[in-house]
């Protein structure tokens, strides 16, 4: 099920209230929520420098394994502190950070016979990617694909690097892949208008992966 625009809204002020809460040194808990908050769904949330309009971190739990607002706030201290490409977001430069929450739908495998077959149930601009394989896991949001001007073979490589293998493991080797959808919701400057985005930004790490 879709999030609706208002939903979406209350999920990335949501998230900023529970960002201010943590910087504060106070804790925070998601209340008088829609129902869908109570779903277990898959979150990332991906933080920007307005000025710049670059990545200041970006973390999620890509699994639907946690109602959609206990996500929301582990996804959110992780992806403030806990980014290991960034130091942690202080209190006060959190003012100047724009906001952007992506809700996952359930991943679901894609089942072949023959690792080719990848090429044909996939769509570039719309599916997100997982693949496991053993101990390798990773995952690349929608349209990053579309973002690198990438072909499906190159789409499906880049997600076996993303996990750690080499970029042929797709077609070698005995993996799974799911495929997955994602709505995004951004604000528009630091506290400013909510807007559900067209487009999505592959950035981000995984929380539980």
């Amino acid at each position: 099920m879709k999030l609706s625009l208002e939903e979406g809204t209350f999920a990335v002020k949501e998230t900023r209230q529970i960002l201010k809460n943590y910087l504060n040194g106070t804790d925070y808990h998601i209340s008088d929520a829609p129902k869908i908050f109570n779903e277990a769904r898959g979150v990332f949330i991906s933080l920007y420098e307005n000025s710049k309009n670059t990545l200041r971190g970006c973390i999620g739990i890509p699994e639907p394994v946690m109602p959609l607002k206990d996500a929301l706030k582990e996804a959110a201290i992780s992806a403030a502190v806990h980014d290991p490409r960034f130091t942690p977001i202080t209190r006060d430069e959190l003012k100047k950070i724009d906001i952007e929450v992506s809700i996952l739908t359930h991943p679901k495998l894609l089942d072949v016979e023959n690792p080719m077959e990848y090429i044909k149930k996939m769509n570039i601009g719309k599916h997100g990617l997982i693949i496991e394989f053993g101990t390798y896991r990773g995952l690349l949001l929608p349209q990053i694909a579309k973002e690198y001007n990438w072909s499906k073979k190159q789409y499906l490589s880049n997600l076996c690097t993303k996990a750690g293998m080499h970029p042929t493991a797709w077609l070698e080797y005995d993996v799974n892949i799911y495929s997955f959808e994602a709505q995004v919701f951004r604000e528009l400057k630091p506290e400013g208008m909510i807007t559900e985005r067209l487009e999505f930004r592959g950035c981000g790490l995984d929380k539980k992966f």
